[in-house]
């Protein structure tokens, strides 16, 4: 029922008109329970109390004030770790939220997903065969657990650092120092695997995205020795290098030679066994052919040997023990061109042997013209 209708009690006492719900109902200050008293300053506040009237800017401001206190508003890369009179509460997503007012609740803002990074330059570190090596890290990470990067360690920061440091030195300290100059990137990823599991370990709530060992080099005392050493090590490259150019080079001639020296083996064989055949055919048809005529066959094969001794050989020995050397002389050009029957000409008579004669002295000599004439006889 309405305050204002007729023949409501609610009605002024005095007739006049409808009486207003914050007044108290005999219309005095004296009269009235306690809950219409604090309506009536309350509005005494807001509506009819004196301009001045301090309290009233007072009870404004609180009310924006808590307003303003329990509103809260997490950007996408925050997240909002609300605490209850300092200890963990709960966790706000990005997005507006709400708390209690302060001092019972307090949001403290964490930076969850921006990448952070950490780089420390010229590490001393020692390799596993005792040589020292100054060494670049570069470390990348970001916040995973809000929770854990507030309260898991004193500073996940500074135990980052350390844990780093760590686990450079325990990889380094387990590989020689060419593997370190020279081929760091197993050794990185070792690192970052091994760093992660310590920051696990230690409740950091810390991820790491990536893990490098850019640079490593020798500490300045030391540096011309081990340019020395990567002189020598470049020179052992282009030595293997340049040998296994010249073993891609011999080696296939090296087989073509062999293959060469196995074919004319495999024809040699051929030419030998057919050879040895052709000879044993022959040897057995001279055979049948002594049976049939030994003295003539005798001498043929006397006389064929005689001609292929002799015509392998230019010495020509008389039947007086006389060495003469025969010159075969070559046609002259015009005899070539008349058409000589005869490629070589006759031979000279100081180039026949004599004929030996059966005088038993011999040391009387027959004149050279009786010789000839004789011969022609």
């Amino acid at each position: 029922m309405a305050w204002n209708t007729p023949g409501n009690n609610n009605q002024d006492s005095s007739g006049g008109g409808n009486r207003s719900p914050w007044k108290p109902r005999n219309g005095g200050r004296g009269g009235g329970n306690g809950f219409d008293g604090l309506l009536e300053r309350l509005r005494g506040l807001f509506d009819g109390g004196p301009a001045g009237n301090p309290l009233r800017w007072v009870a404004i401001g609180l009310g924006i004030f808590l307003l303003f206190n329990c509103f809260v508003l997490i950007a996408e890369q925050q997240r909002g770790v609300v605490l209850r009179f300092g200890k963990y509460e709960r966790t706000l997503e990005p997005g507006p939220g709400f708390k209690l007012p302060w001092p019972i609740e307090s949001v403290e803002k964490v930076e969850a997903t921006k990448i952070k990074s950490y780089g420390q330059t010229d590490v001393p570190v020692l390799t596993r065969d005792e040589n020292i090596v100054l060494v670049e890290i570069n470390v990348q990470y970001r916040i995973s657990d809000p929770k854990l990067a507030l309260f898991g360690t004193r500073n996940a920061d500074d135990m980052l650092k350390e844990a780093t440091l760590s686990s450079v030195r325990e990889q380094v300290g387990r590989s020689d120092l060419d593997t370190v100059l020279g081929a760091r990137d197993a050794l990185a990823v070792a690192a970052r695997e091994q760093l992660q599991k310590s920051l696990k370990l230690y409740q950091t709530g810390l991820v790491v995205t990536e893990l490098n060992l850019p640079n490593a080099r020798p500490p300045e005392e030391v540096k011309p020795a081990f340019d020395d050493v990567n002189s020598a090590q470049q020179d052992k490259d282009r030595k293997i290098s340049e040998a296994r150019a010249y073993a891609a080079k011999i080696v296939p001639e090296a087989r073509g030679e062999a293959a060469r020296t196995r074919t004319v083996s495999e024809g040699y064989k051929t030419a030998a066994i057919a050879r040895a055949t052709g000879d044993a055919t022959r040897f057995t048809s001279l055979v049948e052919q002594y049976r049939n005529a030994p003295d003539v066959t005798r001498k043929r094969m006397w006389l064929d040997t005689v001609q292929e001794v002799l015509s392998q050989n230019r010495k020509i020995i008389g039947g007086d023990s006389r060495q003469l050397l025969y010159l075969p002389v070559q046609p002259s050009r015009g005899a070539a061109a008349a058409g000589a029957s005869s490629s070589l000409p006759a031979p000279l008579p100081e180039m026949v042997a004599p004929v030996v004669t059966s005088t038993p002295d011999t040391s009387i000599r027959p004149p050279r013209g009786a010789d000839n004439q004789g011969s022609k006889r």
